[in-house]
């Protein structure tokens, strides 16, 4: 999972298993990042629509921007105002676009989890220096 700021520069890369759900690692996401400054606003697809997630991260002061699922039971927690800020999730698949130009990360070569997260830190490392 990637954490960019608005420019979609990488503040936080974590790598977990396949097999667990992405709102668990949402937390750990956030923990992880590399700035003092706690996010505004958490900007996430379909799969973070989650009502005890939207309340975790409101305790920390963090507003959860994502539209709601289309099998969702209870009332909508946000309004369409709140989504305009959705068009801009363009900048999160760009950046991971850009990790994906190095092909060992493309294809996992790595058996072990230390040496692919090293890889991906590198990758991250590339795309700031490139920026600045």
């Amino acid at each position: 999972m990637l954490l960019v700021d608005g420019h979609g520069t990488p503040l936080s890369a974590t790598v977990a298993s396949a097999s667990k759900a992405e709102v668990k690692l949402i937390e750990p996401l956030i923990d992880s990042r590399v700035c003092d400054d706690c996010p505004d606003r958490l900007i996430y697809d379909k799969a973070a629509d989650s009502d005890p997630l939207r309340e975790e991260l409101a305790a920390r002061q963090i507003e959860l921007i994502c539209p709601h699922r289309k099998n969702r039971k209870r009332p909508a927690t946000q309004d369409g105002r709140k989504l305009r800020r959705y068009k801009r999730r363009y900048r999160v698949e760009r950046s991971i676009s850009w990790l994906f130009n190095c092909r060992r990360l493309t294809v996992r070569y790595e058996y072990w989890t230390h040496l692919f997260t090293g890889f991906v830190q590198l990758a991250c490392l590339f795309i700031i220096l490139k920026r600045f």
